[in-house]
């Protein structure tokens, strides 16, 4: 079918992308750039936009990474700041959607009964040695503190 024997007038405007709506549709999101219409209409324009989205997302993965050996949510900082460059890249969107595809298949995994046995039985196992080596610390040393015994 070419462009003459198209039925659409000429003027007209394709529909909005399909975009996943999470109710079991098939439909797949469209990847590409979310700036405002009128920000890409512009070349410069939206160039500028990437260039600020990409550095806003810049700095909160830095933040994320910073946040990995310090107390805070390092990961889901990082995560944030994929998710704000997949506003705007393609590449973001794929790692984004991997990403998301990953912790759904560790979640049904962790869901397995098998697994949550295994799970179970090792946790029930390091809370015993856990109190084990307690109990011996208690009965070695007393309720004194290491900071506090005298030399």
């Amino acid at each position: 079918m070419n462009a003459e024997s198209d039925e659409r007038p000429s003027g007209a405007v394709p529909s909005a992308p399909a975009v996943a709506t999470g109710d079991g549709g098939s439909e797949e999101p469209v990847f590409g750039s979310r700036a405002p219409r009128f920000i890409k209409r512009s070349r410069t324009l939206h160039l500028s936009w990437q260039v600020g989205v990409f550095v806003v997302g810049l700095a909160v993965v830095a933040g994320g990474i910073i946040m990995l050996p310090l107390p805070g949510p390092g990961w889901l900082v990082i995560f944030g700041g994929m998710a704000i460059w997949a506003t705007e890249f393609v590449w973001a969107q794929l790692v984004l959607r991997w990403t998301k595809r990953k912790v759904t298949e560790a979640a049904h995994r962790a869901l397995d009964p098998k697994v949550r046995k295994r799970n179970i039985i090792l946790t029930s196992i390091g809370v015993v040695i856990c109190a084990v080596a307690m109990t011996v610390y208690v009965w070695k040393f007393g309720l004194v503190m290491p900071w506090k015994i005298k030399e």
